[in-house]
């Protein structure tokens, strides 16, 4: 081989060829975990073996489970690549679940990665997106996968092509690996055809190795299925892409998923056709599973009566997802979530858009979530914006917004928090929830129960008590006939602290 490359046969590997890079998935780490809790579990029984009576032994006394299950909840407790969802909107949801990441056990380390690593390289078209990336330290290392990449059985990212066969583009869709798309010609997807499909002019740009050869339409085999193919899913949300600078479409493309659910959703004016995929993929609307009439609405359930009785084997296949349950009936009663939390802090809070009476057919949106207008992903709002200096107020980065974008809540958004305080056994005596807290005005416990939590309903500001709560203080240990006294006559104010949870500003 090597003389071969000395003497201009064959070419020397690329390690950043998508060829030589294989996708771990999550079932292939875990795999590697559960390898490592079963050796262990092994061993323990062979100890264990030795050291009883094996005519006398049973599998209980021998088996001990902890090697293994602490081994799988190492992995999603502690692991870099265990990450907690984030879920700000359905698109960062979305985008988080199609991340691919070159850190973590057995790959790279951020200082450690050099220029190479982290830049595109040719054999990302249409399987890593080039645009989409992290700024800082993790620029290149962690990326997005392209709108119709997939990875195959062996881990390899591929993506679509159209086949051309003798200069005709045929409907025909083959999904190809970095390795094989080497061999092949390739044209753009925006290369003109007739309506038989009969690829139009002399000579067409095309894809070959990385290089951009002009070839008669004989020698084509291949032509891309789209021209957002080699884009990620946040990267295409943006329209007219191609007019803008690659820096500031990665950022725009990453501050898209910082947006946060707004009170009043709002399709935009102009899109780019993605916006319903995105919301439908994301799981954030509630799909028909099958065509039928509404029977009844209300805000947290949709009763659809189907057009096709139910079979029984059919019940056994759809009833398995959680937010639906189906009778024998034949009618699919949908569950919807309301004002429930996100791992973000926002709100997730499915309304209804389908009439009683209304027929719906499979896979129709029903019912809109957080993001979302009418089935289609709605991350802001249609406003009227003017680019002009305004007595310096929107010098740089500042924007100045009318007072009618406040008042009527056009950027209003809710957002959840849940804030939790525990009583423990201490030292000095047991902590406890109270009403009863010293140096505390009647004022400032004005909202709180009997029990000192706060009454449903309340409206707190910074620094009101939520939960009353008192300690016992340090202090030397009380003779006998004091802890009698005390236990008569109760413990004096003086002998507790206020503890209590306030409200964060």
């Amino acid at each position: 081989y090597l003389i071969k490359v000395e003497n201009g046969e064959g070419e020397i590997d690329d390690i950043d060829h998508l060829g030589n890079r294989r996708v771990r998935t999550v079932g292939e780490l875990l795999q590697n975990q559960v390898r490592l809790g079963l050796t262990r579990l092994a061993r323990s029984i062979k100890d264990r073996m030795a050291m009883v009576d094996m005519s006398e032994a049973h599998p209980h006394d021998l088996v001990n489970h902890k090697p293994l299950s602490s081994a799988i909840k190492d992995f999603f407790g502690s692991s870099q690549l265990s990450q907690f969802m984030q879920q700000t909107n359905p698109l960062d949801e979305l985008t988080h679940k199609r991340r691919l990441s070159a850190l973590g056990p057995g790959g790279l380390r951020r200082d450690r990665a050099t220029f190479e690593v982290r830049d595109v390289h040719r054999t990302h078209y249409g399987r890593v997106c080039p645009i989409e990336t992290p700024e800082g330290p993790s620029v290149g290392l962690i990326v997005s996968l392209s709108t119709y990449a997939r990875i195959n059985e062996y881990g390899f990212l591929e993506t679509p092509y159209r086949k051309v066969k003798n200069g005709y583009v045929t409907d025909e869709v083959e999904y190809l690996t970095a390795d094989e798309e080497d061999q092949y010609v390739i044209a753009q997807a925006n290369a003109k055809t007739d309506e038989n499909g009969k690829l139009l002019g002399d000579r067409i740009v095309t894809r070959y190795r990385g290089d951009f050869p002009e070839m008669p339409p004989e020698r084509v085999d291949y032509i891309d299925v789209s021209p957002k193919q080699i884009v990620s899913v946040s990267a295409s949300l943006i329209p007219f892409l191609e007019h803008d600078d690659a820096n500031r479409a990665l950022m725009g493309s990453n501050m898209q998923r910082q947006a946060v659910p707004l009170l009043i959703p709002e399709a935009p004016l102009v899109g780019t056709g993605m916006e319903h995929k995105a919301a439908v993929d994301s799981n954030a609307v509630v799909i028909a599973r099958r065509s039928g009439v509404v029977e009844s609405i209300s805000a947290d359930e949709i009763i659809i009566r189907a057009d096709e009785a139910l079979d029984l084997e059919d019940e056994d296949k759809l009833g398995q997802r959680g937010e639906y349950s189906f009778t024998e009936m034949g009618y699919d009663v949908y569950k919807l979530l309301k004002f429930k939390r996100t791992n973000g802090g926002t709100c997730i809070n499915q309304r209804p858009i389908v009439k009683v009476g209304e027929h719906v057919e499979a896979g129709q949106v029903i019912a809109d979530g957080s993001c979302s207008d009418q089935g289609e992903l709605a991350l802001g709002a249609n406003v009227l914006v003017a680019f002009m200096p305004w007595e310096g107020y929107n010098f740089e980065d500042a924007v100045v917004i009318s007072e009618r974008l406040v008042q009527e809540d056009v950027y209003t958004s809710i957002h959840l928090e849940e804030f939790e305080i525990e009583a423990r056994d201490t030292k000095m005596g047991r902590e406890e929830i109270t009403r009863d807290i010293p140096n505390v005005s009647e004022e400032q416990l004005r909202n709180l129960d009997e029990d000192g939590i706060i009454r449903i309903g309340s409206y707190v500001k910074p620094g009101d008590i939520l939960v009353g709560k008192v300690t016992p203080k340090v202090e030397t240990d009380l003779g006998p006939e004091e802890k009698l006294l005390r236990a008569i006559f109760g413990e004096k104010a003086s002998d507790v602290r206020d503890a209590s949870l306030y409200a964060k500003p």
